[in-house]
């Protein structure tokens, strides 16, 4: 397997619709050497999960790292549960070097073809919901910069700094 270029905050794949993928081509060799690579590259780059868009690749599959372990997430769909929300930090491997806080619906339910081509449905609840909207952003062409509260926006190498003047060490 490869590690794949990650596409960065600027180039025209990541404000792009992805396209669904077919459920009968889930389980073929393309879309299965795809979810191999993308799963190396996310573990390459240290990441909580990665989209398709963001390996230059427009299409509707997610790799997203949920308490539990690794899913692939295909076709997903979204559905809020709750008008709660959470606030977290976020930071992305398109965004490099950039962290925010956002927020986030705290209780989702997500639908989705794994890699196998089955399909599953399961409530998402902090954490994983909030890991599961980020990547799912990405394939509408949606970054956290454009959902995060801008007065938190700062750079990686100043982040604790400002987390120490917000009181949260």
């Amino acid at each position: 397997m490869a590690i794949l270029k990650i596409a960065q905050m600027g180039h025209p794949v990541l404000r792009q619709i992805a396209d669904p993928i077919d459920p009968e081509g889930i389980t073929g060799p393309e879309v299965q050497h795809l979810i191999g690579e993308m799963y190396e590259t996310m573990l390459d780059a240290d990441g909580a999960g990665i989209a398709a868009p963001q390996v230059h690749c427009s299409v509707r599959l997610v790799i997203c790292t949920f308490d539990d372990g690794v899913a692939v997430l295909i076709n997903p769909e979204i559905t809020p549960l709750t008008e709660d929300t959470v606030r977290s930090w976020e930071g992305c491997l398109s965004v490099r070097g950039l962290r925010a806080q956002v927020d986030r619906i705290a209780k989702i339910r997500l639908q989705y073809y794994d890699q196998t081509g089955t399909h599953h449905e399961c409530i998402l609840e902090d954490w994983n919901a909030i890991v599961a909207q980020h990547e799912c952003d990405h394939l509408d062409g949606v970054l956290y910069v454009d959902r995060c509260d801008t007065t938190t926006l700062c750079f990686d190498t100043e982040f604790g700094r400002y987390q120490a003047s917000l009181g949260e060490e």
